[in-house]
């Protein structure tokens, strides 16, 4: 397979991921990748986008950063308008999640284990006016 997984951006890197099941595109720049799937608050289609993640095993959290822009990426908005409409894939098959943001001591927990996984993080944080959002993913039935 030529080039490296930490090259993958954006579409390639959801069709790469998907086609091995997670063994190409879930390491990448020295972190780990799951695939979100949300459903598009104005087409009704599903969205899914590669998103650096950190987990305890039962639950993911996702980090809503889009490099320290001034707004909030699309998906952000999706899960807003429906945090039920979530699967996460993280390996071999995707899953259905309910999702929330994570705020208070939660947000600030999870946010120093996110800068710690992906230094960046911060950089973002320190360039962008917005309170960069996180949310926990938790699969349904659990």
């Amino acid at each position: 397979m030529a080039g490296s997984d930490d090259e993958l951006f954006g579409a390639e890197h959801v069709r790469v991921y998907r086609e091995t099941g997670g063994e190409r595109g879930y390491h990448w720049r020295g972190t780990t990748i799951l695939l979100l799937t949300t459903k598009g608050r104005a087409s009704g289609e599903p969205r899914t986008t590669p998103l650096i993640h950190r987990t305890d095993g039962e639950r993911w959290v996702v980090v809503a950063s889009k490099g320290g822009a001034p707004e909030h990426p699309v998906w952000y908005y999706n899960l807003l308008a429906d945090p039920e409409a979530v699967a996460v894939q993280d390996g071999p098959e995707p899953f259905e999640v309910s999702v929330r943001e994570a705020t208070g001591d939660e947000k600030r927990e999870w946010w120093d284990r996110a800068v710690a996984a992906y230094p960046p993080y911060a950089e973002y944080q320190a360039k962008t006016d917005r309170q960069i959002p996180l949310f926990i993913a938790t699969p349904k039935g659990r």
